[in-house]
């Protein structure tokens, strides 16, 4: 049985080596004996790993926000009762014994599944239910998961409770404990294979995650846990699982591959890290990609120490595709050697759910079900984000204005009760819609996907001035006079939609057509120029408030309050107190975008 955080530690402390293997170990002498006698009869040896990662609760091809089968253009279908079926196809493919089952993080965040779960009916009470997620990896038969940033965002509690529920070990090279800079969860996990007639191949997993924790859940881990750079980390780790005999190193790596991090200079090591791992630290086979949700069948990086070819692979998140690892070993002078390692896809559309997966979950799907189409409300309009990254849509100033009440209510009877509140909300899904009607949790949980909880910060008026500066790079430039393609407007130098923010209880134009850093053009407050040495209170949501997006100042900027709520939650009891959603209670046109100081739209 693979060792749980709290078996590795205690093993860790009685032997130095930290290892938790599975399988039975041979006596050296034995395996040495073996081996010379049939050495000159096997020679080579086949294993495959297989991959997933950014499950984010994901189980069945369901759309819980859409009550209905999960369908995009692409055609693809979701969920980890797919993938059981895909993995057992490779098992039958390739023998059972001859692979392993891997996971690169975040896997308790990102829908109502997940929440319900850890809000709702919470596997931390006391007699409480086992996790879903857990059910599912547990049932389908994984070997070990590598932490993802996610995985913080219900708490430590949270976490470490879904890591007892687990049968398989949570790796986490780079968490480390922040007063002894111990492992504060298994680094590594090695697995042999028998191989008839000659020694057995350990395969040893190193899991990586990523440094972006220490901001994006400051509030959960500062002073708890630190998180040190994947490359630092693998290049100490590494070397020791091969002197631990391991003939193959995989890395699970909760990091994408472009080299970049969304959090500029605020922690000193890579968000993006999958590649500078592979170049600069010997020894090691393949790299299963996480986190940056995109589809990479196979990628090739040579290693700068060494010349050898490292490949790396990331399958689509939400379980829509399974990595494959076939690696080819081949026995001489005693030992095991990677001869070949190559990567490809499997995809979940091409499949059905796995009955077993199915009737271990209805239960818990159905719960989920009922408790998202719970009417909360009645709509008056219409309320869609179909273009509300490149218009002021009132969809989003329903966020703002849950914000700012929230705030306001927060801070009443402080010394900063005065201070006027404006806030951030960023256009998450271009598809999410509120119908004229009745109001379903469902509906007010799609319009605001992430478990983002609320934090005031005093900012000042030059400051919010040069916020929205920055937020203002998202547009692509484009020349007065010009055609507009909204398709091509967006989105500048890769930037995401959730990294472009609306801030209410101003007034401001956005000319496109100039250079990045001088767009924001007549920006008043109240009717008036702002005044840049005002003091105002920003409801931001923790990410940003903690450094997500880069944004300026926000991240250093006094915090004043904040709370464990997610904003999700609070829009959904605002909108039961009012039990009326119409737009006259939250929407104004308060930016627009611009030309040389005509209107784009």
């Amino acid at each position: 049985m693979p060792l749980n955080r709290r078996k590795f530690l205690k093993k860790t402390a009685a032997t130095s080596a930290g290892v938790a293997i599975t399988g039975a170990a041979a006596a050296p002498a034995a395996e040495a004996a073996e081996a010379k006698g049939a050495a000159e009869h096997v020679k080579r040896h086949s294993l495959t790993v297989m991959g997933t990662t950014d499950l984010h609760g994901h189980v069945f091809n369901w759309d819980y926000f859409k009550d209905a089968e999960y369908s995009d253009k692409a055609g693809n279908a979701m969920g980890l009762a797919r993938i059981s079926t895909l993995v057992e196809q490779v098992r039958e493919e390739k023998g059972r014994c001859n692979t392993l089952l891997l996971d690169a993080g975040d896997t308790i965040q990102g829908t109502p599944l997940t929440y319900y779960y850890a809000k709702v009916d919470p596997i931390t009470a006391k007699g409480g239910p086992v996790h879903p997620m857990a059910q599912a990896m547990n049932a389908i038969g994984y070997d070990a998961a590598a932490l993802g940033n996610h995985e913080f965002n219900y708490g430590i509690e949270t976490l470490r409770k879904f890591e007892d529920q687990l049968d398989f070990p949570l790796l986490g090279a780079n968490a480390v404990d922040a007063k002894t800079l111990k492992p504060a969860f298994p680094p590594y996990w090695i697995k042999k294979f028998h191989v008839p007639g000659a020694p057995p191949v350990k395969v040893a997993v190193l899991g990586l995650t990523n440094p972006g924790i220490a901001i994006w859940d400051k509030a959960y881990v500062q002073g708890k846990l630190k998180f040190e750079g994947l490359e630092e980390q693998a290049a100490k780790w590494v070397p020791k699982l091969k002197a631990l005999g391991a003939d193959v190193v995989v890395v699970s790596a909760h990091s994408g591959t472009s080299g970049t991090s969304s959090y500029g200079d605020q922690v000193p090591y890579v968000e993006n890290a999958a590649v500078n791992v592979a170049k600069q630290v010997p020894g090691i086979d393949a790299i299963l990609v996480g986190h940056a949700h995109l589809e990479i069948p196979e990628l090739k990086v040579t290693n700068d120490h060494t010349g050898k070819t490292v490949v790396l692979s990331e399958p689509l998140c939400y379980a829509e595709r399974l990595t494959l690892f076939d690696i080819e070993l081949v026995f001489g002078k005693g030992r095991w050697t990677v001869e070949s390692v190559s990567a490809s896809l499997r995809d979940s559309k091409t499949v059905a759910d796995d009955p077993k997966i199915t009737k271990l979950l209805e239960d818990e799907h159905a719960k989920v079900v009922a408790y998202v189409n719970q009417v909360v409300g009645r709509a008056t309009d219409t309320l869609t984000t179909v273009d509300a990254r490149y218009k002021d849509a009132p969809i989003i100033d329903l966020i703002t204005k849950v914000q700012e009440d929230v705030v306001k209510a927060a801070l009443a009877g402080t010394e900063y009760a005065a201070l006027p509140v404006v806030a951030q909300a960023s256009p998450f899904s271009r598809t999410s819609q509120i119908p004229a009607g009745a109001v379903t949790i469902r509906d007010l949980s799609s319009l605001y996907v992430y478990d983002n909880t609320l934090v005031a910060k005093l900012m000042t008026g030059a400051q919010l001035r040069a916020y929205l500066e920055y937020s203002a790079e998202y547009y692509v430039r484009t020349a007065a006079g010009t055609a507009v393609d909204v398709e091509k407007l967006t989105n500048a130098g890769g930037r995401p939609d959730y990294n472009y923010d609306y801030v209410s209880g101003f007034a401001y134009d956005i000319d496109v057509a100039q250079a990045a850093g001088s767009r924001i053009k007549n920006l008043t407050y109240n009717g008036a120029a702002l005044d840049d040495a005002q003091q105002f209170v920003l409801a931001v949501n923790n990410y940003r408030a903690n450094g997500g997006g880069a944004f300026p100042h926000v991240a250093t900027a006094k915090e004043l309050w904040s709370e464990s709520t997610e904003i999700r939650t609070r829009i959904a009891e605002w909108v039961t107190a009012k039990g009326v959603l119409d737009p006259k209670d939250f929407a104004s046109v308060d930016w627009k975008l611009t030309r040389e100081g005509t209107p784009v739209f």
